[in-house]
């Protein structure tokens, strides 16, 4: 009896010992699930998020609670719509994840075989993911001089850009910044953006334009009859560069003597803020962040083809993903662009919820716009 009880309490250590094998294989040693049970998740994305999709922690997330391993292949967002969605290998994608929701709403369309688009993927499901408004930035300075002009307003702490419509007639007669009192600065009042020709964001910016020159009806008959003076502020605006990373840098570098105004993302303080505490500190006090009223959102849009692309677009539900994007890399998720608690930014002047939002155009509308101002 004692051989077979000591036979059975070996058994039992012998699979005791398999299981603990099973648990090694199945767990790493620092609680990751490990590659081979992990669902391959392949996404053709646009521009303009990298930092964030590459976080150690949403990686971490990604893994571990929902068991995805996410392939992110760079597109530009016109390729997106135009090129055959498929991987160098030849395999299909899971999702694309353009950086502009003009391009999300047009992929959703049939395509135009005319300009030789190419048949398209049936998108399972999708929406706004990664949102952020553009935003003004400018120094001290000027904007004390502009409040002066009733052109910006003070409200809580965040400053407004409420005549929209005086700054861009200030720009149209060529007033100089000595005329409203900026004796610092030579020159013409201007604001630097990146090119709408040849740029996605610089497009969305004069989308903003448009829609304020047209009283935020933009049809046909308004979008016409305003082009010529969009047109005006265009070549008014002089040398444009083609990203907003590089004109964020130059303005930050060259201060308000060489970039007195840009137009740029939220999410671009957020981002710098926390990646550069050092270079925030240093011009955190002068910096100031204008909202347009009315402003625009940019929204990185999320379309599935397949059920893993199901489960990875369910993954910007959770709190986590949604307190990273938005503490971090400046991103408001959700539909409406979230509503966060904004002390949890190291960042003063930015508000609690943006209210005063005009739609993006359609995609026909931009690129009339964009060949107009090319012309």
């Amino acid at each position: 009896m004692k051989g077979k009880k000591e036979v059975w309490i070996g058994l039992g250590i012998l699979l005791v010992l398999i299981l603990i094998i099973i648990g090694i294989k199945v767990i790493t040693s620092n609680g990751e699930i490990s590659e081979r049970n992990l669902t391959n998740v392949y996404i053709a994305t646009g521009g303009g998020k990298e930092n964030f999709l590459a976080d150690e922690d949403v990686t971490k997330i990604m893994r571990n609670k929902y068991g995805l391993n996410v392939v992110y292949d760079s597109w530009s967002n016109g390729k997106l719509i135009k090129n055959p969605l498929v991987r160098e290998d030849g395999s299909g994608y899971d999702v694309m994840f353009a950086s502009d929701q003009r391009f999300y709403d047009y992929y959703k369309l049939a395509p135009d075989t005319s300009k030789g688009e190419a048949k398209r993927n049936t998108v399972l499901k999708g929406g706004l993911t990664l949102n952020t408004p553009i935003v003004i930035y400018s120094w001290d300075t000027v904007v004390d001089a502009l409040i002066k002009e009733n052109i910006v307003t003070e409200k809580e702490g965040v400053y407004y850009i409420t005549d929209m419509n005086k700054l861009i007639s200030y720009i149209l007669e060529g007033k100089k910044w000595s005329d409203i009192g900026v004796d610092i600065l030579y020159g013409s009042i201007n604001i630097d953006s990146t090119d709408p020709v040849t740029s996605s964001p610089g497009a969305t910016y004069y989308g903003l334009l448009l829609s304020i020159m047209c009283e935020g009806n933009v049809t046909e008959e308004s979008m016409e009859a305003n082009l010529p003076k969009l047109k005006e502020f265009y070549i008014k605006s002089g040398y444009m560069n083609n990203t907003p990373a590089d004109l964020f840098e130059l303005y930050l570098k060259t201060g308000v003597g060489g970039k007195p105004m840009i137009v740029d993302y939220e999410k671009s303080v957020i981002d710098f803020a926390n990646s550069n505490p050092d270079g925030w500190a240093q011009v955190k006090d002068k910096m100031r962040i204008l909202y347009p009223t009315p402003t625009i959102w940019n929204s990185h849009c999320i379309a599935t083809f397949t059920e893993n692309g199901n489960k990875y677009y369910e993954v910007y539900n959770n709190k986590e993903i949604s307190q990273i994007a938005w503490s971090k890399y400046g991103f408001r998720t959700g539909v409406t662009g979230g509503n966060y608690d904004v002390s949890q930014v190291n960042v003063s002047g930015i508000p609690q919820s943006i209210d005063s939002t005009v739609t993006s155009l359609k995609m026909n509308m931009y690129e009339r716009l964009i060949s107009y101002l090319g012309e």
